[in-house]
């Protein structure tokens, strides 16, 4: 799978065409997804809501794992530890594959936001298993 078809499956998502998700790299076993934060994204706090850094990690592991055995994959479990509270312009995640097997793919992911500025802050890290539901021949 290259660039061009992972943002056209990105595309396909309603959700993260909600969230305004962009895939800004792809390639060799990892993964960059962002979108920008703005207040329909916020909880009462006005920190990033959690479901959205899960919802950022859940892809971008897929998404790295798509990048090394294709299409036809889905999220089968996956775990994210949130760190500090999510503030700033930016919300990335970068994920890349730890491990590729017939069936199933680990990554790892860490979210994170970047300020006006261009300073980045680690809020949450992310690890998942990811299943191929058909196998390439």
């Amino acid at each position: 799978m290259d660039l061009e078809l992972a943002r056209k499956i990105l595309a396909e998502q309603p959700f993260s065409r909600l969230l305004g998700a962009r895939l800004t790299a792809f390639g060799d076993g990892e993964a960059t997804l962002e979108l920008d934060i703005r207040e329909e994204l916020l909880q009462q706090y006005g920190y990033v809501h959690g479901g959205v850094l899960s919802y950022a990690a859940d892809n971008t592991l897929t998404l790295a794992a798509g990048s090394l055995v294709g299409t036809g994959l889905i999220t089968s479990g996956f775990t994210v530890d949130y760190l500090r509270p999510a503030t700033g312009a930016v919300l990335r995640a970068h994920a890349q594959v730890v491990r590729a097997g017939r069936t199933r793919v680990v990554s790892r992911c860490d979210v994170l936001t970047v300020d006006s500025a261009g300073a980045e802050t680690l809020c949450a890290v992310a690890q998942g298993n990811i299943a191929v539901l058909e196998p390439a021949a």
